[in-house]
């Protein structure tokens, strides 16, 4: 039995960077995210950039990045501006920490809808 499969195509490539700064370094930290945001977000296959707080630690940071495709993820990692980001280690208490998710498949709120129906 020969089993074949369909080939599948990538939806999206999402970035998680987690920083945990430094207390006297949050603000340089934020600012030098902020102004990546932009020129990033202008860059090929750049989908979206976005920089978020943690709720219950203001000192860790995130950024989110979406791309269309690995190679428009591959260029951004090396440029310049991703060398910033990664200059910034010495504003940090611990290792940056970096998630590269290759998705395959979404869902919206069709899909919370229908799970709900089954609960009654």
């Amino acid at each position: 039995m020969c089993l074949v499969f369909a080939e599948r195509r990538v939806l999206v490539i999402i970035v998680r960077i987690t920083m945990n700064a430094f207390i006297e370094k949050r603000t340089e930290v934020m600012q030098t995210l902020l102004s990546m945001i932009e020129p990033t977000e202008n860059e090929r296959g750049c989908q979206s950039c976005h920089v978020f707080w943690d709720i219950k630690d203001k000192n860790v940071l995130c950024l989110i990045e979406e791309w269309k495709t690995r190679e428009d993820l591959d260029d951004h990692i090396k440029s310049d501006r991703f060398s910033v980001l990664l200059g910034t280690k010495s504003l940090l208490c611990e290792p940056l920490k970096i998630l590269i998710f290759t998705v395959l498949n979404s869902e919206g709120i069709e899909a919370v809808n229908s799970v709900r129906k089954k609960r009654n």
